[in-house]
């Protein structure tokens, strides 16, 4: 009997409409001879399975189940495609572990955990890991610029705390410019990651568990137009995806290690992204996301058709992995 699978996209955060593209690309990737898939909209307003031809059926959410056509559907596996607030933070999952529903993210704890970028360096820096000089600031506290600027230097980063897709994060060149880098970072959380300039070439990385065992995808070197990595290089090409990433055999090995070593220290397993740079030959861990994107224009789709694994096999490995935990 064929499982009911919801791939759940949208949620509550500015990212809620690339999460909606990402939906879409991993329903049309999953074989619908060999699963019963579902398209499940989260949004603030409503929570609806949206059938091809647009009708909506409302999901209940004491049991997240939906009656369509006079019919109750349960669902065995939900593919999460959120992309921040709920799905990325684990709020959601929490709600599934609850329900006893199995889905393709790591557990709720883990997603809040690397969600929060300061709590997931904090954890990453006992371990050796290198990582950038920071500052954390919250809402309604005093600026101390001057400190700021002693600890981090300038050129600096100043990002939200809890966000994605780049929204909120400003490059600060001048002391002038970093007041209005704060309040932009403000709108999107009440939380600030505070960082210094690391100069060197950035390399993500997509690891998994593939087949029940832990995958390293070929890496891809960013080189952006752009100042750094922001929303307009990511999606909208004003950047350069290099897969494989023009690296060292040494260096390769190295960071290799290294993601294999970040995924088991955070108890990962689903889907992730993480991004480091390199300096002085030495790779600094930036950030991780347990939800990246899956649109045509994303990373890990571009990794893993490198690696030799198309999309439908790594959207239902994704699924056979969830539903044997």
């Amino acid at each position: 009997m064929k499982k009911n699978i919801a791939i759940i996209m949208g949620g509550y955060s500015s990212e809620a409409n690339i999460s909606l593209k990402s939906g879409e690309v991993v329903y049309k990737n999953i074989s619908k001879e060999k699963y019963n898939i579902f398209k499940v909209y989260i949004l603030k307003n409503k929570w609806v399975v949206v059938t091809d031809n647009l009708n909506e059926y409302a999901i209940n959410k004491h049991d997240f189940s939906a009656n369509i056509h006079g019919k109750k559907i349960n669902f065995d596996c939900v593919f999460n495609a959120i992309h921040g607030h709920p799905g990325e933070d684990g709020t959601i999952l929490a709600y599934f572990n609850l329900l006893g529903i199995k889905h393709t993210s790591a557990p709720f704890y883990q997603m809040a955990l690397t969600f929060n970028k300061r709590d997931c360096l904090s954890v990453i820096k006992k371990y050796g890991v290198k990582t950038a000089k920071s500052v954390y600031l919250d809402k309604g506290e005093k600026i101390e610029i001057t400190k700021i600027i002693e600890t981090v230097g300038l050129p600096c980063f100043v990002k939200p705390n809890n966000a994605g897709s780049s929204f909120g994060i400003s490059k600060v060149k001048t002391e002038k410019e970093l007041i209005p880098a704060i309040k932009k970072a403000f709108k999107e959380d009440s939380q600030l990651l505070i960082e210094e300039f690391l100069d060197g070439p950035e390399i993500t990385i997509g690891v998994l568990n593939y087949k029940n065992k832990i995958t390293v995808l070929p890496m891809t070197e960013i080189v952006t137009n752009n100042d750094f990595f922001d929303y307009e290089a990511k999606y909208l090409g004003k950047s350069e995806e290099i897969t494989p990433a023009r690296i060292t055999e040494n260096m390769h090995k190295k960071l290799e290690l290294l993601a294999t070593k970040v995924y088991k220290i955070l108890n990962m397993s689903g889907f992730t992204r993480s991004e480091y740079i390199i300096v002085n030959n030495e790779p600094y861990f930036l950030e991780m996301n347990t939800v990246p994107g899956l649109t045509t224009e994303s990373l890990i789709p571009q990794q893993a058709d490198a690696a030799g694994i198309s999309l439908p096999n790594l959207f239902h490995n994704a699924i056979e992995m969830a539903l044997k935990h």
